[in-house]
């Protein structure tokens, strides 16, 4: 199902056994988590894995407890793990108290702490359209053709979002600055990832940057085209990152692997989110220079409808597949897992947010419920 995926078939099932920690979150969080779990604990059963899981509070629901988004126990516990499922962090910014506080004590300062604390470096998110979804997608069924399948590698720890910054008074007037610093090595390692993820789809990348304005692109543009160099049998373009934006919903089907750096990927992926019809239904995966990592839905936290039994878990579900094949080296499981999430939407079950007409509405859990029992 997904290209991007895949492993070489070939190898034995292996019984193992792996830590799991879990960060529920805030909103819905808790919900899709759950019913992650419960398609987990389905793969385990059958296939004869133990995984043991521990709870780590991250975000809000940190906060609520400990005063702060992150605390020291919570990285130790991250670390200590195989790898890290989350739902997702935050609440409504107009009406929580938790953003009330100054920014680095506020639910998001969690996960970009943790993050940087365990060097993932590297997000990528699939958007791929399933044909049962076309009706979903907000785009004309001519610019959709047979559908598309692309991933985003975006550079997640550096940037913009982890320069210096400050807000000043001068002469009366406040001034706000945010820093934006790359370094040639942390361009070069995040190409690198994308280039051998490259490899083993469409060899085609497209590196989005804004060089005709930022000293930072024009040393992006350099290193990637340095890396390029290393891979030719894949073809490397290079797109502004207002292009990019416009191309994403005039032609989605031209794009194979977009790298990008941390502030273009959290726009252009949640843009791409949206083209396969909902937000509700993209994984995500956050890696280091090892097999760890952070697996998380795409999408945000939704309280408007948190506790109601309306949040799509599928993005949740599918994001625990990625985990199963980049961390955990169960490809065959992850495949049952995939296949588990076609099949049921295949059979026309739908959670609002996808819902069309002829199908079948279900709650969270039920969505939950019905993936697991195809496992």
């Amino acid at each position: 199902m997904f290209r991007q995926l895949k492993k070489e078939p070939g190898r034995g099932m292996r019984i193992m056994d792996f830590n799991i920690a879990l960060i529920p979150g805030d909103g819905i969080g808790p919900e899709i988590v759950r019913e992650a779990k419960k398609v987990l604990d389905k793969v385990c059963e059958k296939y004869g894995h133990k995984f043991a899981y521990s709870e780590i509070l991250l975000g809000g629901a940190s906060i609520d407890v400990h005063g702060v988004p992150l605390t020291e126990e919570a990285i130790a516990a991250a670390k200590a793990s195989d790898a890290v499922l989350m739902g997702s962090i935050g609440g409504d910014a107009k009406t929580s108290p938790w953003y009330k506080l100054e920014p680095s004590r506020r639910p998001e300062a969690g996960l970009l702490g943790i993050r940087k604390a365990l060097n993932l470096f590297a997000n990528l998110r699939p958007a791929y359209l399933y044909n049962e979804l076309k009706a979903a997608c907000p785009l004309r069924e001519d610019i959709i053709g047979d559908g598309f399948d692309m991933i985003i590698v975006r550079e997640l720890t550096g940037g913009l979002y982890f320069g210096e910054r400050k807000t000043v008074e001068e002469n009366g007037i406040r001034k706000a600055v945010d820093t934006l610093v790359y370094t040639e090595e942390e361009i070069r390692r995040i190409a690198v990832k994308a280039f051998d993820i490259a490899m083993k789809r469409s060899k085609k990348v497209c590196s989005v940057d804004k060089a005709n304005v930022l000293d930072s692109s024009r040393l992006w543009r350099s290193v990637v085209e340095q890396v390029a160099k290393d891979y030719p049998e894949v073809t490397l373009e290079h797109m502004l990152v207002d292009n990019c934006a416009m191309q994403l919903v005039r032609d989605p089907k031209q794009f194979d692997v977009i790298l990008t750096e941390n502030m273009f990927g959290d726009i252009l992926s949640d843009e791409a989110s949206m083209v396969t019809g909902s937000i509700g239904m993209l994984s995500s995966a956050s890696l280091n220079e090892t097999s760890f990592g952070l697996y998380e839905p795409s999408h945000g936290s939704a309280p408007d409808i948190a506790g109601q039994n309306k949040a799509n878990p599928i993005a949740t579900i599918l994001s625990a597949a990625m985990m199963l094949r980049y961390s955990l080296d169960l490809d065959q499981e992850a495949d049952a897992v995939e296949a588990a999430v076609q099949k049921v939407l295949t059979e026309g079950y739908r959670t609002g947010d996808i819902m069309s007409d002829g199908c079948k509405l279900v709650g969270t859990a039920e969505m939950g419920d019905l993936i697991a029992a195809a496992i």
